[in-house]
């Protein structure tokens, strides 16, 4: 799958944010950002060579790249545009697996960000505007590696909708404590906004995140994490009683 952006369009957004989507199957990601007058696509494509090619020539301010591409891997695609004179986009990975050592290995090549599949187009579309705008401060993306790589220890799986939804509770826990005291009224509500969803589908997919990192039995993992014997195989915390549990340790490791 390519696609090249026509020189009259190309004339007609000069103001708009210049995006290249590389990823395999990702027409639904393109079509959203040709919808919206603030962006403009200019290319697309899963092969990574061709990936480096149209980069140097497009010069995208933001490269969405799958890390898993065609004759070139993502990184090698990102070694390769990093010493370039033209231009280097910002570049956000993303990814349906949910390795730490990915998310390591992205943040510290100097990705912008990494998120993983499925992508929701209005959240990625909010994080490109943060590091456009330079708001995503390193902080941040050190926060969101720290939370991926505690939630893949202790086996919540990236690819359920549970997973997305406690990572956001994680944060907004972070940055506001005290939210976790009206998590019914509160925060179910405010990541329910986010995801355009409902407060009882949040709740329900933060229970199964939960239930499925039990019954892959890596309960020692969350033990080990936390120095402490907390859990076992058959007393799983709540929803409120995790997300606390894990942004008490982001603030203490700050």
């Amino acid at each position: 799958m390519h696609y090249l952006a026509s020189s009259a369009k190309n004339k007609e957004n000069k103001m708009s944010k210049k995006i290249y989507i590389a990823d395999i199957g990702g027409e639904n990601l393109v079509e959203y950002f040709k919808g919206k007058d603030n962006f403009e696509v200019v290319g697309s494509s899963s092969d990574g060579e061709e990936v480096v090619n149209s980069v140097i020539k497009l010069q995208p301010d933001v490269l969405v790249m799958e890390v898993m591409l065609s004759k070139l891997d993502g990184f090698a695609v990102f070694e390769k545009i990093k010493v370039l004179k033209e231009k280097t986009p910002k570049v956000i990975f993303i990814s349906s697996l949910s390795h730490s050592g990915f998310v390591t290995k992205a943040l510290q090549m100097g990705a912008s960000y990494f998120m993983i599949k499925p992508i929701n187009a209005e959240n990625l579309e909010s994080r490109i505007n943060e590091i456009l705008s330079n708001s995503l401060s390193q902080e941040n993306r050190q926060l969101d590696e720290k939370i991926s790589n505690i939630f893949i220890s202790i086996g919540i799986p990236a690819h359920i909708k549970g997973y997305q939804f406690l990572r956001e509770a994680v944060k907004l826990a972070v940055e506001e404590p005290e939210i976790i005291s009206s998590i019914t009224k509160k925060l179910y509500p405010t990541i329910a906004e986010r995801f355009e969803t409902s407060s009882s589908k949040v709740e329900r997919g933060m229970r199964h995140a939960i239930e499925v990192a039990w019954n892959r039995g890596k309960i020692e993992n969350i033990n080990n994490i936390f120095g402490l014997k907390i859990y076992n195989r058959n007393e799983k915390p709540t929803n409120g009683e995790l997300i606390a549990l894990i942004a008490d340790k982001m603030l203490m490791d700050c």
